[in-house]
C-alpha cells in the first residue's frame, strides 16, 4: 500500500513538471564586451546590392588593408542579402554555391587571416528583404551555423514579418546566438519602427533608427508604400534618442553612401563628420577596390574617426540652427569637446562663435564645456592643423554643403 501510495505521489510530480515545461530559460541578453566603441567596416548592400559573391569579398577584405582602411579602424566585412542559398532536409541554410562556391567557412577564414571579421545577414521574417530565406522559425539552426562557419556580426533585417512583435522576435535570435556560444555583433534592422532604442540595448549592440539611408544629401526618394531619407533627412531623425547610446549599445542612422558617386567632396565630409559626431557606427557603403584619394582621405582621416571612437561613448548634440546653419558639440573623454559647424544651405555661411559669451552644457550626460574659465587648444579635425585657442573669437567661413569640425583640448 505504501509503495502505491510513493508512485502515486511520483507520477503527480512527473506529471506537474511535464505540463510546466523544463524550467529552461532563454538567455535573451547580448554577448557582452562587443562592440564597446561604434562597429567600423563596410557593408555590400549600398554598392551592390544583390550581386555579391566570393570574389568580391575575397577582393574588398584585400582592399581594406591595401587603402589602410583597417590601419584606421575598419574591421568588419559584412554580406548583405542575396548571400543564400536554399535549405536542405533539416532545414540547415547553405550559401549560393554559385556565388560562394568555397563555402562561408573557407571565405570567413580567408577574412580572418587578414585580421578582419565576417558579417552576415538575415531577416526575422519568411524570407529576407531581397526574397531569401529567412530565419523565421529557424532560428537556432541558423545561429549553429553561423557559428560554426565564424561569423563575427549578424545584421538582422525586418521584412516579410507578419504578425510578430519587434522585441520577442529579436530577442528569439539573441537567445539562439547566445546557444551557438559563438560572441557575434547583433545588429537590429528594424527601421525604428518599434521604438528599437527603448529594448534594443539588452538585446543588441546597435540598432536602425530610420528606414534606409538614400544617396543624396537633402532629399526623399519615395517608393510608393515606403521612402529612402537623404542624409540630413536621417540626420534630423536622430533627435531625442542620445541617451540610449554608449558603450556597447548605438543608434545607427544607416550606412555611409560616401564615395558612391552622388555626393559633393563636402558633402562626403559632411556626412562622415555627422556620423562621427552621432557616435554612429562607420560602415562604408562604397566599392572600396576603386577609390579616389579624396574619398579615401574622407574614410580614414583619423581625427574625424578619433571622435567617432572616442571612450567615453557619448553621442553628440545640435547646440544651434538657423537658417540651414547648425553647431553640434560632442564630449570626448580627458576635458575635450569636439565642435562641428554644418552648413545645410546653398550659400556660404561665416562663423563668428565668441567662445566667452556661448554656454555649452550637456544637459543629458551633465558636461559643460566652460570656455569662460578654461582655455582650450583648437585643432582643425580635417587638415590636422592648430587654429588658435578659445581665447578668441572662431572666425571663419563654411561652403555650401559642407562643414567645418574642430577637436578642443583643455
Amino acid at each position: 500500500m505504501k509503495f502505491g501510495f510513493l508512485l502515486l505521489i511520483a507520477f503527480f510530480v512527473s506529471y506537474v513538471a511535464y505540463g510546466q515545461g523544463n524550467n529552461y530559460v532563454q538567455n535573451y541578453n547580448k554577448f557582452d564586451g562587443l562592440a564597446l566603441t561604434p562597429p567600423m567596416g563596410w557593408n555590400s548592400w549600398n554598392k551592390f546590392a544583390c550581386n555579391v559573391d566570393e570574389k568580391l569579398i575575397r577582393e574588398t577584405a584585400d582592399a581594406m588593408i591595401s587603402s589602410g582602411m583597417r590601419q584606421a579602424g575598419y574591421t568588419y566585412i559584412n554580406i548583405d542579402d542575396c548571400w543564400h542559398g536554399d535549405r536542405d532536409s533539416l532545414g540547415f541554410i547553405h550559401p549560393d554555391p554559385k556565388r560562394f562556391p568555397s563555402g562561408m567557412k573557407a571565405l570567413a577564414d580567408y577574412i580572418h587571416s587578414k585580421g578582419l571579421k565576417l558579417g552576415l545577414y538575415s531577416d526575422a521574417g519568411s524570407q529576407t528583404c531581397g526574397g531569401r530565406p529567412g530565419s523565421r522559425g529557424y532560428e537556432f539552426q541558423d545561429a549553429l551555423t553561423y557559428a560554426g562557419w565564424g561569423i563575427d556580426y549578424l545584421k538582422y533585417d525586418w521584412c516579410n514579418t507578419d504578425g510578430l512583435k519587434a522585441e520577442g522576435a529579436y530577442k528569439t535570435i539573441t537567445a539562439a546566438l547566445r546557444k551557438a556560444g559563438r560572441p557575434m555583433v547583433l545588429s537590429i534592422c528594424e527601421w525604428g519602427s518599434d521604438k528599437p532604442w527603448v529594448w534594443g540595448p539588452a538585446v543588441g549592440h546597435l540598432w536602425r533608427t530610420s528606414g534606409d539611408i538614400f544617396n543624396c544629401f537633402d532629399c526623399i526618394e519615395d517608393h510608393g508604400t515606403w521612402k529612402s531619407w537623404g542624409v540630413m533627412q536621417i540626420l534630423d531623425k536622430q533627435d531625442g534618442l542620445r541617451q540610449y547610446a554608449g558603450p556597447g549599445q548605438w543608434n545607427d542612422p544607416d550606412m555611409l553612401e560616401i564615395g558612391n558617386g552622388k555626393l559633393t567632396p563636402g558633402e562626403d565630409r559632411a556626412h562622415f563628420a555627422m556620423w562621427a559626431m552621432l557616435a554612429a557606427p562607420l560602415v562604408a557603403g562604397n566599392d572600396i577596390r576603386n577609390m579616389d584619394r579624396e574619398t579615401i582621405s574622407v574614410l580614414i582621416n583619423k581625427d574625424i574617426i578619433a571622435i567617432n571612437q572616442d571612450a567615453l561613448g557619448i553621442q553628440g548634440f545640435r547646440y544651434s540652427k538657423k537658417d540651414g546653419f547648425e553647431i553640434w558639440f560632442k564630449p570626448l573623454s580627458n576635458g575635450r569637446w569636439a565642435a562641428t559647424f554644418l552648413n545645410r544651405a546653398a550659400e556660404t555661411k561665416k562663423i563668428d562663435f565668441n567662445w566667452h559669451n556661448e554656454k555649452v552644457k550637456d544637459e543629458v550626460f551633465h558636461k559643460d564645456l566652460n570656455a569662460a574659465s578654461i582655455l582650450y587648444k583648437i585643432k582643425n579635425a580635417w587638415s590636422g592643423k592648430s587654429v588658435g585657442t578659445t581665447k578668441n573669437s572662431l572666425k571663419t567661413e563654411v561652403p555650401p554643403h559642407d562643414v567645418l569640425t574642430i577637436v578642443l583640448v583643455p
